[in-house]
């Protein structure tokens, strides 16, 4: 006879509960300077990394070359802020670095991109 299903298998709980072990139940980052536009690369090429997860493997592998905090949390599919979390400890490992946003001179919004974005988010 089987025995009933818990619904909180692991299996069942999904990659958010893993990463609240990973992060060891911190909700956000103490890093102000991290936002949706900080990029960030790896510092440490060609170095073995301090922390073994998966999730920070991932996140170093993206940041070979220099990725927005918004781009690594989309291409991972993590959320934001479990992924700042993620980047801030491999920043005070000294294995990321961190880099202003890019600033163009023209600093109205861009039209077409607001759209897609927009487009995007209706899951079209």
């Amino acid at each position: 006879m089987n025995a009933p299903h818990d619904p909180w298998d692991e299996e069942d709980a999904g990659p958010v509960v893993r990463l609240y072990a990973v992060t060891r139940g911190r909700g956000r980052s103490a890093r102000a300077d991290l936002t949706l536009d900080t990029r960030v690369i790896d510092a440490g090429a060609g170095f073995a990394p301090r922390r073994t997860e998966p999730e920070y493997i991932d996140i170093i592998g993206l940041c070979r070359h220099p990725q927005s905090v918004a781009e690594v949390s989309a291409q991972l599919r993590l959320p934001l802020a479990l992924t700042k979390i993620l980047i801030a400890d491999l920043i005070d490992d000294g294995r990321l670095i961190v880099r202003a946003p890019v600033e163009t001179a023209d600093t109205a919004p861009d039209v077409d991109l607001l759209r897609t974005i927009a487009h995007s988010l209706r899951g079209g």
